[in-house]
């Protein structure tokens, strides 16, 4: 991949790679950290990496990268032992992105990455299961079960807007 290729990626790739991670993380200090990690990644092993295999590789950098983080704020949070936000401090007025992003947070890292490759990006799932290490088979039972949980609590009395 030469230096025109690579500045080519950046600009195809850069926001749709954010808004991925964005959407995983809800952090977006750490959203950039993230993507310029995995940019800086795609650099590195430039001289490997296919062109046309750019897209896919700087997903895969992606995913694993913010489920490492994931792992580590969990960890993080455990030890300081912080309380969790319930339902009774956060507003009551219906608003479908926090209802959404709640929905979302209840799934575990693999599910939700997962269900913001699929819907969110328009990945297949074989482009999936290449990004996260997954055949395409356990990519739709995933997808399926992540729907399931997401779908259990969407129809709940007070989630529906």
């Amino acid at each position: 991949m030469t230096a025109g290729q690579y500045n080519e990626c950046v600009d195809r790739y850069a926001d749709g790679l954010y808004r991925f991670v964005l959407k995983t993380l809800r952090d977006g200090e750490d959203a950039r950290d993230v993507v310029q990690s995995s940019f800086e990644k795609l650099w590195i092993h430039r001289g490997t990496v296919e062109p046309g295999k750019a897209k896919s590789y700087l997903f895969t950098i992606a995913y694993h990268q913010t489920v490492d983080h994931i792992r580590k704020e969990k960890r993080a949070k455990e030890f300081r032992n912080e309380p969790v936000q319930t339902a009774a401090h956060r507003s009551m007025q219906p608003d479908v992105a926090r209802i959404l992003d709640e929905a979302l947070s209840r799934l575990n890292p693999t599910q939700k990455c997962l269900v913001l490759l699929k819907d969110y990006e328009g990945y297949s799932y074989q482009e999936i299961g290449e990004i996260t290490g997954l055949n395409p088979t356990q990519v739709k039972v995933y997808l399926h079960r992540a729907r399931m949980t997401l779908r259990s609590y969407l129809v709940k009395p007070e989630n529906i807007v």
